[in-house]
């Protein structure tokens, strides 16, 4: 008996001493994907994860000042080829996670049509979205009016956020009427779960494509690199698409 539990301990040890804290920074719109897949993946691994939320422009400003993340889920694709270029990140090692989408959403229940011809009304006082300079998503939601022809017509009623929660906030509180959010944010169990939306159709904007890389601090480290291929696999590609994101 005391010799298996001597082994046991042995046993317990070994396992302790692979485990890593993994840093990683997460692009906003998947908060909640990540926080399934991260509970998921520590259950599975043994390793833990240490996530930071956040706009993936402010990311790539706090990774080039020496921020120790290990791990990049960004919120686009040319931040992770950026930083790989410029040596932050590792080469060969980035990779689509997810496809995003874009909603035109209110929490006020038959406010937003399906087809989004609410825009076109103009009968609303505020319109939210991240700030296109630091989020894809913003940007994203500046395309669509571009491409509507309503971009110059509703700019006076942008109420611009610094990422992509704070936009989804705006709208929840009431503080705007609607606004441009990740469909990740309001979609539970195959539709919008509160309030009312219209899913912007993808040919009206650039693809959202949300890229993971690992970063140089994380290299040859063994939860990083798992963290990564965990995300690739089944478990984790189910979670991703029942938040509405494609792969």
């Amino acid at each position: 008996m005391l010799r298996q539990l001597s082994l046991a301990v042995v046993l317990l040890s070994a396992a302790s001493v692979h485990s890593d804290e993994i840093s990683v920074a997460v692009a906003a719109n998947f908060a909640s994907p990540m926080q399934k897949i991260a509970a998921e993946f520590e259950k599975d691994s043994g390793h833990t994860i240490v996530a930071s939320f956040g706009s993936t422009g402010k990311f790539y400003a706090q990774i080039k000042a020496g921020a120790p993340f290990e791990v990049l889920l960004a919120a686009d694709d040319e931040t992770p080829a950026r930083l790989e270029r410029e040596g932050e990140g590792v080469a060969g090692s980035r990779f689509t996670y997810a496809v995003g989408k874009l909603v035109l959403w209110s929490r006020r229940e038959g406010f937003v049509d399906g087809k989004g011809e609410v825009l076109g009304r103009n009968d609303f006082h505020h319109l939210a979205l991240a700030n296109p300079r630091l989020a894809p998503y913003g940007a994203a939601g500046v395309q669509t009016l571009q491409a509507l022809g309503l971009l110059e017509k509703l700019r006076p009623k942008f109420v611009t956020a610094e990422s992509i929660t704070q936009a989804y906030q705006f709208v929840a509180s009431g503080n705007a009427e609607l606004g441009f959010v990740a469909l990740s944010q309001v979609y539970r169990d195959g539709r919008i779960a509160e309030g009312s939306g219209w899913i912007v159709p993808p040919q009206l904007h650039d693809p959202i494509r949300q890229d993971a890389v690992l970063l140089t601090r994380g290299r040859g480290r063994q939860g990083p690199t798992a963290l990564l291929e965990y995300l690739r696999g089944e478990k984790a590609t189910s979670i991703i698409k029942s938040f509405g994101y494609e792969r």
